[in-house]
């Protein structure tokens, strides 16, 4: 870990300085306020047993370390498992990376894989600990490959390096950016993998335990470090987090056995862009005894049968001491979470059986001198904060620089997209791209007199700067073109219907739109204002096709608001008029005047 001192200079002043709080805050003038989040009944302080109320033996640790440092779980606790926890204990995931086994792997022709129990689950399911999906149903042999990128912070050299990676695969390669500030490229070749994991290693880059049951890409401020307005400066945060996560690329075995994914994020501004509502664990700027640290939200989750926002774990860390108290969070959930009924193994069920105090205790027990601070009594984030849109241009806190966002529709790029995006990040900015969990780019360091120029590149007739108000709030998972959990098509069906519906209505201002093709959500449709999750369903012919549940209400940022289900099973045929309606009657939309309406 970093020491204190490489931190200090992306401190806020009164980190290290007892000055004005609001040398943090220069062009506010709003009360500061803590921001709210909504908790279930079942995690609720109140409800909450305390620590002493758990059984003695229900906090005894359920995995132990093992020969070659792999954690492993108890003999005794190996009842009632879910298939992944018997393919864990089968053979060791990690193994395939730390231990070489992924170049005999490669070797293998698929015939004599799929052959095989053990290969077969190897590349079903272990090769996720690389960071490798095998699309066994839409691609048969083929894998996405998904990327650790802290903050979202990317080179063009790493673009480059990606986008030659995926040009050799033709019509089966692309990329996308995930709702993770994150890349995943698809149409790998499993022989091509140990070549494209020493090109990933030579740009700074690694695939390393980043699916499957892992610390997932740490999230930051896509404006980090460029916004006038920010409180702190993520990217030293998201940095040491990712480190430790993946011990530098080279495998942190002490939390490669989870009992479900975990994500993390650090906020930097105002607008929570980092969305730390669904976090398991979100450090918030907090200022404690005049020293800068964060308060700490956990347990925010969405899966198919529940979801629910992080909580107050009544914690706060000094700024420049974040590690510790991340690997006492993940240890608590490896040592005590159920491996069960896959879903209900996310950290927040933990959460509701132990009670918060009881799950606090546990932390602290695990922390350095077993000592986890109280949280400081309010965070440094304004509640009434009006979220900013930062697609477009603006100016950074640079003199004579400005970001400028590209609006990236439903996340999608070709090979020729990113070698011209890193040509753009080149030619006009510093060498850097920055991915939003948005799906969109946001190109930094742009000289104010080269701003023009920028947007008369071609690339940006795709990647528009200025996108309709529906456009820009569009999100999309990969839906079933290639995931074979996917029950409906999306990315392309996001933006026909958008487009469909822009032709019917137009909205005062943007409306987020999130579609999800099925009940894990990758796309967060529970946090959009309107979102869309695929189901099957029997038209008016009684045909059985395509459909959605459709959610409306969600919010992000200070407000923040988990919705459920606003109307079930609408065949996507039907989608559009609903949709229009929706957006009249809640959104304040007009109709437009249309050809068959005049008729």
């Amino acid at each position: 870990m970093a020491s204190s001192a490489s931190l200090q200079s992306f401190l806020p002043p009164s980190a290290h300085a007892a000055t004005s709080s609001s040398r943090l805050r220069p062009s506010r003038a709003r009360p500061v306020q803590c921001a709210a989040v909504s908790a279930p009944s079942s995690s609720s302080s109140s409800a909450s047993p305390s620590a002493s109320a758990v059984p003695s033996e229900r906090l005894e640790p359920r995995v132990e370390q093992r020969e070659g440092g792999y954690w492993v779980l108890k003999e005794k606790y190996r009842t009632s498992l879910n298939p992944q926890e018997k393919v864990k204990l089968g053979k060791e995931p990690m193994a395939l990376f730390t231990e070489g086994g992924i170049n005999d792997l490669a070797k293998l022709p698929m015939e004599q894989i799929d052959a095989d129990k053990l290969t077969k689950e190897d590349v079903d399911v272990r090769l996720k600990w690389l960071g490798l999906f095998h699309r066994r149903k839409q691609q048969y042999g083929r894998f996405m490959m998904r990327l650790k990128l802290p903050n979202g912070v990317t080179t063009s050299e790493q673009t480059r390096y990606l986008a030659s990676v995926i040009d050799k695969y033709g019509e089966e390669g692309c990329a996308d950016v995930t709702t993770r500030q994150n890349w995943q490229i698809r149409g790998v070749t499993l022989p091509d993998v140990p070549e494209i994991l020493d090109g990933l290693r030579s740009v700074g880059l690694t695939s390393l335990q980043s699916g499957m049951d892992n610390v997932r890409n740490p999230v930051g401020s896509p404006l980090a470090g460029i916004d006038p307005l920010e409180i702190v400066d993520t990217r030293p945060y998201t940095n040491l987090l990712s480190s430790y996560i993946t011990n530098n690329s080279e495998g942190n075995l002490a939390i490669t056995n989870l009992p479900r994914k975990w994500n993390v994020c650090v906020i930097g501004t105002h607008d929570l862009y980092e969305h730390p509502h669904i976090n398991d664990l979100a450090y918030m700027p907090a200022e404690k005894d005049g020293k800068f640290g964060f308060n700490l939200l956990v347990g925010g989750f969405i899966s198919p049968k529940r979801w629910g926002e992080a909580l107050p774990l009544d914690a706060w860390v000094p700024g420049d001491d974040i590690i510790p108290v991340c690997k006492a969070v993940l240890e608590a959930f490896r040592d005590l979470g159920t491996r069960g009924n896959r879903q209900k193994t996310r950290m927040m069920w933990l959460i509701d059986e132990l009670g918060m105090e009881a799950f606090r205790s546990e932390i602290e027990k695990r922390m350095p001198n077993g000592v986890l601070e109280r949280a400081a009594p309010e965070d440094l984030i304004d509640k009434k904060w009006e979220r900013r849109d930062y697609l477009g241009v603006h100016p950074q806190k640079q003199e004579g620089l400005s970001f400028v966002g590209l609006h990236v529709p439903v996340g999608r790029l070709q090979a020729a997209d990113m070698f011209e995006l890193a040509r753009l990040a080149d030619e006009y900015g510093s060498g850097e791209l920055r991915l939003t969990v948005e799906q969109n780019i946001v190109l930094p360091n742009v000289k104010n007199e080269k701003v023009e120029a920028l947007l008369a590149e071609p690339l940006l007739h795709k990647f528009s700067a200025h996108p309709s108000l529906l456009m820009k709030g569009l999100v999309a998972c990969t839906g079933n073109q290639f995931c074979g959990q996917a029950i409906i098509e999306t990315k392309a069906r996001a933006l026909q219907v958008t487009r469909d519906v822009e032709a019917r209505v137009s909205v005062p201002k943007a409306v987020r739109m999130h579609w999800t093709g099925c009940p894990n959500s990758c796309a967060q449709v529970q946090v959009a204002d309107i979102g869309f999750m695929g189901c099957l369903t029997k038209n008016s012919s009684g045909k059985i096709v395509e459909a959605a549940d459709i959610f409306v209400g969600g919010r992000i940022g200070s407000d923040s608001h988990l919705t459920g289900v606003y109307k079930k099973a609408v065949p996507c045929e039907d989608l559009v008029p609903i949709v229009a309606d929706l957006l009249v009657e809640r959104f304040g939309a007009v109709p437009r005047e249309r050809e068959e309406d005049e008729e």
